[in-house]
């Protein structure tokens, strides 16, 4: 199956790719590298909840907001490549989550996103990551996270 027939036979549609939130592009090629900024959990251009892990959002919470950022960073890589059969492999995840004081659950929050890719794209979704917790987010996001995926045949 090719990607995106994973991603319809678990019942998701890909949004329209979200517009940055600043003066930066979504997606850089450099090579056979694409590095995505920072995403935020947005859906219709508004995000899906605001606020801070341990301090009214759990893990299981923090987690699915992840896999919608990840659900996001798909959609601006099959913008930007027409298609996901492309992606080679996803090379790195480094998320962010805001943290209230004393939460340790960054990782299981990042799964969210890194079990996603690896729905998706099998073994090639594995990657190297980074989990940080950190005070704030913009907008009071929860999470952010950067991806950077290698592609070929393009």
């Amino acid at each position: 199956m090719t990607p995106e027939e994973k991603i319809a036979a678990l019942g998701i549609i890909l949004p329209e790719p979200p517009a940055p939130l600043g003066a930066y592009l979504p997606i850089l090629r450099s090579g056979n590298l694409l590095f995505l900024s920072g995403l935020l959990p947005v859906r219709e251009g508004r995000l899906v909840k605001t606020g801070k892990l341990g301090a009214g959002l759990d893990e299981r919470e923090g987690a699915e907001l992840a896999r919608t950022v990840a659900i996001n960073a798909l959609a601006i890589v099959k913008g930007y490549l027409g298609e996901l059969g492309h992606v080679k492999r996803c090379v790195k995840v480094t998320g962010y989550v805001a943290s209230a004081s004393g939460f340790t659950g960054q990782a299981a929050v990042l799964n969210g996103a890194s079990e996603f890719l690896v729905q998706i794209f099998g073994d090639p979704g594995r990657h190297a990551r980074a989990a940080v917790g950190v005070a704030e987010l913009p907008m009071d996001s929860p999470v952010e996270i950067e991806f950077i995926f290698e592609i070929s045949g393009i």
